[in-house]
């Protein structure tokens, strides 16, 4: 059964799927129609838990949260149920395959994937006795009892990023998976770098807990780690320029498995310090909004304040 919260659409998404539900007798979709957000809500997680309250889902055993513009193969619900049952999972989640088309999509959408990666090692969200927990949003399928034993998703209700709020609830549960996929894809375009400067803005600073401290640390790391090795390279001499040489060179060379993911050529590696430059420069952007009081900003909301 599928259930749709068309969360104040503008794009007639709850037409059309209503629109199915009438004409297409054997298509068991049921749209909900979403209310308004009630203080302390993120947008989401309002319109998930619409969704997983509302009577058409309340015998479900599992649950998978996905998003509208996410294309799932026929047996892609089959498949996740049976690796969380072989596995014993209460969350199973994967990171789908986002759109990589557009130039700006090319320079940027595998380095959010590479940094994602470097904040939740995937091999450590996967382990028992790791705290590290991280989720995908886009892909997630939720052991129905373990999710209201963690108090459901009012219990991260004013969450920023709320999918990684809901693997840290839920592996306190039991076991957590994450894994890159390549059968499940995203339909969300980011044609310019204006988009995805807005998609890293709204949250990247509550990735920092809102901290200054954490934000002038990150800035720190991020200047000797991505942009003090090509500055070397490019205008140390001797021993100053070897280490800028091989140190960028080693940066691309953990780029390249991303860059073949996406199919896309491995000189991009070579630009991966302008690119940190470029998301550092986001992240700068996303506190400086939030001292505006315009953090979180998303869909023409202005979202909760933690991580």
């Amino acid at each position: 059964m599928i259930v749709l919260v068309d969360d104040v659409s503008t794009d007639g998404t709850g037409e059309i799927a209503r629109g199915m539900s009438a004409t297409h007798s054997d298509v068991r979709l049921h749209v909900v129609t979403g209310q308004a957000l009630p203080p302390g809500w993120t947008g989401k997680l309002w319109a998930l838990n619409q969704g997983i309250t509302s009577s058409f889902a309340q015998q479900a055993n599992y649950l998978l949260l996905t998003d509208a513009d996410i294309v799932h193969p026929p047996d892609s619900v089959a498949r996740l149920v049976a690796f969380s049952q072989q596995h014993d999972l209460v969350l199973t989640s994967l990171m789908v395959k986002l759109r990589c088309r557009s130039f700006s999509e090319r320079a940027n959408i595998p380095a959010f994937v590479f940094f994602f990666q470097m904040l939740y090692p995937f091999a450590w969200v996967n382990r028992r006795d790791r705290a590290t927990a991280a989720a995908a949003g886009g892909c997630m399928l939720v052991r129905a009892d373990a999710l209201t034993k963690a108090g459901g998703i009012e219990s991260i209700r004013d969450a920023l990023i709320d999918d990684c709020a809901l693997a840290r609830a839920l592996k306190r549960h039991g076991p957590i998976w994450l894994a890159l996929t390549q059968r499940v894809h995203s339909l969300r375009a980011y044609p310019r770098l204006a988009d995805i400067h807005r998609m890293v803005t709204r949250s990247a600073y509550a990735q920092l807990r809102y901290s200054p401290a954490l934000l002038l640390a990150t800035t720190a790391g991020m200047i000797v780690t991505y942009m003090a090795p090509p500055l070397l390279a490019i205008f140390g001499a001797g021993a100053a320029r070897l280490v800028g040489l091989l140190t960028w060179g080693l940066m691309a060379l953990t780029f390249v498995p991303t860059l073949r993911f996406y199919r896309l050529s491995p000189s991009w590696a070579l630009a991966l310090p302008a690119i940190a430059l470029e998301y550092l420069l986001f992240t700068l952007d996303s506190a400086y909004q939030h001292m505006r009081g315009r953090g979180g900003a998303w869909k023409g909301r202005v979202q909760g304040k933690r991580l």
